[in-house]
């Protein structure tokens, strides 16, 4: 594979970017020396370069980064922010040689000592004056490119400081406020070796993949908690995800869509059965009306009259329970069908609000879709489906697959650092463990 066999010598190279990197406080250039980390400095009036086309994997080191950023109060605002951004996809070449690179920016931090913890202590936040924290919270965000080194007092929290914690946190999944609490001091004070320890780790990942992905793909990011629908190595739709519970982890798998269910019955595992299911007929018996489930003596057997069973004594290999298609349906009004032992598929859901939140690790292990409308506009759209048919069939409420001509191939990846769109280093919680000990140093 061509990027394995240049990946030694890549590594090798020092970056000319590297000499007008963040430790120096130099301004970034306004043509080909963006850094990965901060496409330009937060207080730059230079014009935003054009987005990069994916032609950009022929030279991986002369990129032009975008930065949209406009300090939103909301990660879902910072992720739909206004501005250009790569059509280029997390998975393949076009996300490889990004992160590739931010490695080699890393390894550099890493040689140079890292950055220094910031002390514990009341949270940091506009107009507080520390004399010993804020030149040492300065000093952190200077190293990653979240702010430039060359304004204000440097014991003072001001605006600019603000921004680039703003821009921190954005970047690693937090609310970015522009406080600095126990949550994003814990953040910044994860070390440099801990951090390319991720970034490793997470190359391995995509490297394992095929480079043949597809000519038409979907990738779920779980840790992430994003979604991308790809065509022709450019990225078309990308969606908002709810991911499985700790408890209840979404794995990572490849498969390919086969078919999407309108209206679908919800046939619910025997596990969320056991736990969910159950405890709540206990509880209430009236709770399977309620939900318009119904109850079969296994698959394929007759239906049962709740009122005849005694509950205390059911558990889940008991029955099957079954769900109607209506708008208190777990899986909505479409399934995204991929053949899998796991029995996880895409779909939609009536809790919207899931969306809203930044930590999304709510469901039992499916994957929650927003906006799912629009994905199924996409899939079917080579069968000459629009968004007009998708909403006549979701609104006639009857029950219906629609197989796919040509599958889909569905990657489901568990990342905790890539570069994302915008060619920002993104960092996530490992909130399932799977990054194991070599990233936790």
């Amino acid at each position: 594979m061509r990027r394995t066999l240049f990946r030694s010598v890549l590594l090798g190279l020092s970056v000319i970017a590297t000499g007008a990197f963040a430790f120096t406080g130099a301004q970034a250039e306004t043509a080909r020396s963006y850094d990965v980390f901060s496409d330009t400095p937060a207080s730059s009036s230079a014009p935003a370069p054009a987005s990069p086309s994916s032609t950009f994997v022929d030279d991986p080191w002369a990129v032009d980064w975008i930065d949209p950023w406009e300090a939103p109060r909301r990660i879902e605002e910072f992720e739909n922010a206004s501005g250009p951004a790569s059509d280029a996809p997390t998975l393949g070449d076009a996300g490889y040689w990004p992160l590739l690179r931010a490695i080699s920016m890393y390894k550099n931090i890493v040689e140079w000592g890292g950055w220094t913890k910031i002390p514990g202590g009341v949270r940091l936040e506009e107009d507080v004056i520390d004399a010993e924290r804020v030149p040492l919270l300065r000093q952190r965000l200077i190293s990653t490119g979240d702010l430039d080194g060359s304004s204000g007092n440097p014991t003072v929290f001001d605006a600019v400081v603000t921004r680039g914690v703003q821009r921190f946190q954005a970047r690693n999944g937090l609310l970015p406020d522009g406080v600095v609490g126990d949550r994003t001091l814990e953040a910044l004070n994860v070390s440099a070796r801990s951090r390319l320890a991720v970034l490793e780790r997470n190359l391995d990942r995509i490297n394992k993949l095929s480079t043949n992905l597809g000519r038409r793909y979907i990738f779920v990011n779980i840790a992430g908690q994003k979604l991308e629908a790809v065509s022709d190595g450019v990225v078309q739709r990308r969606h908002r995800v709810v991911i499985g519970k700790v408890s209840r982890q979404t794995p990572e798998y490849t498969s390919k869509i086969t078919f999407l269910a309108f209206n679908p019955y919800w046939h619910v595992p025997q596990s969320i059965a056991e736990k969910d299911i159950l405890p709540q007929v206990r509880r209430d018996p009236s709770y399977l009306k309620r939900l318009r489930m119904k109850v079969y003596r296994g698959y394929g057997g007759s239906e049962v009259n709740p009122a005849t069973v005694n509950w205390n004594a059911a558990t889940g290999k008991s029955f099957l329970f079954r769900q109607e298609p209506g708008p208190r349906n777990s899986l909505g009004t479409v399934k995204i069908h991929f053949p899998n032992p796991h029995a996880v598929y895409l779909h939609d859901t009536p809790s919207k609000s899931l969306f809203g939140r930044n930590v999304r690790a709510n469901s039992s292990g499916c994957v929650r879709v927003q906006d799912v409308h629009d994905l199924t506009t996409w899939l079917l759209s080579e069968q000459g489906w629009d968004r007009k048919r998708v909403d006549a069939m979701v609104k006639s409420g009857k029950r219906k697959d629609i197989y796919l001509k040509e599958t889909v191939p569905v990657y489901i990846l568990y990342l905790t650092a890539w570069v994302d769109e915008h060619g920002v280093v993104n960092f996530r919680d490992d909130i399932y463990q799977r990054d194991g000990r070599r990233a936790a140093l």
